[in-house]
């Protein structure tokens, strides 16, 4: 079947069946195909699935591999760039020549003009390749129907060998067994894996010395809770092991933890807490041999809350408007294997520290480290940073807004080419001058998520205070945090979403909690049609949850409903959605488990360019 606008939907419907009829071939939608030429009834192939410059177009019958897949792109002017699934790289008239029965091979994108290509309406259901450099068309030569029979280019005339039906790649879809979640309530999740007897295992610690633990991110079983000596995680004796630091605060209380494995194969424990009236707060460290305990104390790193007493930062009096409240500790490697620990909640803003991997203390000499964010006790606090392979960046999580179910949490994220910074949101700002009020900050940083309702559907209150992981083995990152309910007072759970990079690479946040699918999580066009309820982000610290509206991706690449505009799907289910009167969106689709209907669906998030998040889901 062939893919164009409204007004044509039928024409194509027909034209899939054999029957000839218009079509309006300048309406071709971006999207992934197979190009299947008229007279041999074979597909456009690059030749022995080679990812190499300069690789050969051939013919092929058709075998459903990436190697015929090309995702076509409007450059405009009327041109197309048509670009390989598998390799990545871009049709191409070879060392620009423009003579008949040149060679039309495969090279690494650069958007000149032997790459670009009009898609000339036959009006018949097939569409001519015309070249723009050399103004000749792509043909099977010599009417050859045979496998591997080269395409080079011919003076354009129009015949069965230049003719090339666009159809739209047609995935198989996942499947679901496991729907049974069992939910946890840590407060303030901070997310650590580990590989025990083969399986990996996921760890969460949070506040009041709660932590859990999954293999599957669904399905979560309680360690430990409670700051009394019948929480195992300090032996039993948490009064005491922890004694310094509740003697500095006066209270008996523990906030949001973090754990990471040192340099030597212990485990890093770091506790902390604040006065919930003014920044007199601590951290410390207490280290194990097993990721549950015992931890033992190896002291307090870090003090806030002097008040007319010298800070950490020798020779200054502590200032809570620029200097941390030293809690809300996370720690972390970056790829070189540098330890670091940023931290760090509303009065001076964030800061980090570089790290011993030996003994889980900051490098001497560095008294409060490098100020990253925040400050005249500006509402942002829970900074995590997360960091993937395929991305060259460093993305620091927040949340902006304060916790209780109208405080109004949200989740943004910053991102550096370094792990002390400086780090940027969407529209470059750089995040170290960002300070002041609500509505003073409320501009900044990259919104992935709030307050939100879907109709029929889930809701979430001041979701926030969040961590990630990512596991090399299935390439997948996840987002975990805690939220809190509409209508359900301050109950909280801990919940899990998946996350993605961007075509721009920002991170983007599945709509739907997660389930682990079989099968490859793959979107097409026929998928992504439908009805949906849409969730606009926006950039304010929303203390009520933002309720969806329904709109429809229709099959002429419209969208229609509460909002009107246009959107389209490619290979690697990269999805852009142009909202009328809002911008472009750009993101992924991807299919995701709808624990309101029980079933699977396919649902889409997606960033402008400044850095509003929209979510979609069936």
């Amino acid at each position: 079947m062939n893919l164009f606008k409204s007004k044509v939907v039928n024409s194509v419907l027909l034209a899939s069946i054999g029957l000839s009829t218009p079509l309006d071939v300048s309406a071709v939608i971006n999207g992934t195909y197979v190009l299947k030429n008229r007279f041999s009834d074979k597909v456009m192939d690059v030749s022995g699935r080679s990812v190499s410059d300069g690789a050969n177009i051939i013919q092929y019958q058709q075998t459903g591999g990436t190697n015929q897949m090309w995702d076509i792109t409007d450059r405009g002017n009327g041109y197309h760039s048509i670009i390989s699934v598998s390799s990545g790289k871009s049709l191409e008239v070879f060392n620009f020549d423009s003579s008949d029965g040149a060679n039309i091979v495969q090279w690494s994108y650069w958007g000149g003009p032997t790459q670009l290509w009009q898609l000339d309406d036959l009006y018949n259901g097939y569409v001519g390749l015309v070249n723009q450099y050399s103004g000749k068309a792509a043909e099977v030569f010599n009417f050859d129907s045979a496998n591997g029979a080269n395409i080079g280019q011919w003076t354009y005339w129009g015949g069965e060998p230049q003719q090339w039906a666009l159809e739209p790649v047609n995935y198989d879809d996942p499947s679901i067994n496991n729907t049974q979640f069992t939910d946890v309530s840590v407060h303030d999740p901070s997310v650590y894996a580990v590989r025990e007897n083969g399986l990996l295992t996921y760890y969460i610690f949070g506040s009041f010395a709660a932590s859990a633990k999954s293999t599957d991110l669904m399905n979560w079983t309680s360690v430990s809770d409670g700051v009394d000596n019948n929480n195992p995680l300090f032996g039993y004796n948490i009064t005491n092991e922890l004694a310094e630091g509740f003697n500095w605060t006066g209270e008996q209380v523990l906030w949001a933890a973090d754990v990471v494995q040192l340099a030597n194969g212990q485990f890093a424990y770091y506790y902390n807490q604040s006065l919930m009236t003014m920044p007199r707060g601590y951290t410390g460290v207490a280290t194990g041999n097993s990721i549950e305990g015992p931890f033992y104390n190896q002291g307090l790193m870090l003090k806030s809350g002097m008040w007319g007493e010298e800070s950490e930062n020798s020779g200054e009096i502590y200032d809570p408007t620029i200097h941390p409240n030293a809690v809300d500790p996370h720690t972390f490697y970056d790829k070189d294997g540098k330890m670091w620990m940023v931290y760090g909640s509303y009065s001076g803003g964030i800061f980090i520290l570089e790290m011993d991997a030996g003994t889980g203390k900051p490098i001497t000499g560095q008294g409060y480290g490098k100020h990253l964010l925040g400050g005249d006790h500006s509402h942002i606090e829970g900074a995590f940073i997360h960091h993937q392979p395929e991305s060259p960046y460093y993305y620091m999580l927040v949340s902006f807004g304060g916790l209780a179910a109208d405080g109004g949490y949200n989740i943004r994220v910053a991102r550096a080419t370094s792990p002390d910074g400086p780090y940027y949101d969407a529209q470059g700002n750089n995040m170290a001058n960002v300070r002041g009020n609500r509505n003073a900050i409320a501009p900044y940083g990259v919104k992935l998520m709030g307050g939100l309702q879907f109709n029929s559907g889930y809701g979430y209150l001041s979701p926030g205070h969040q961590s990630a992981v990512y596991n090399d083995e299935t390439n997948q990152s996840f987002l975990i945090f805690h939220t809190r309910f509409p209508n359900s007072g301050e109950y909280h759970s801990v919940r899990v979403h998946e996350m993605f990079i961007n075509d721009n690479d920002w991170l983007v946040v599945a709509p739907q909690r997660y389930a682990a699918l079989n099968g490859e999580n793959k979107v097409d066009y026929f998928d992504m049609q439908g009805t949906y309820q849409l969730i606009n982000h926006q950039k304010d610290i929303n203390t009520s949850a933002k309720s969806s509206v329904t709109v429809y991706l229709n099959a002429d690449g419209s969208v229609t409903g509460q909002y009107s505009g246009s959107w389209w799907i490619q290979s690697g289910n990269k999805f852009q959605i142009t909202l009328n009167g809002m911008g472009t969106f750009d993101g992924i689709a991807s299919w995701q488990f709808n624990s309101s209907s029980q079933q699977l669906v396919t649902t889409f998030t997606a960033l402008s360019s400044d850095g509003t998040a929209v979510w979609g889901s069936k």
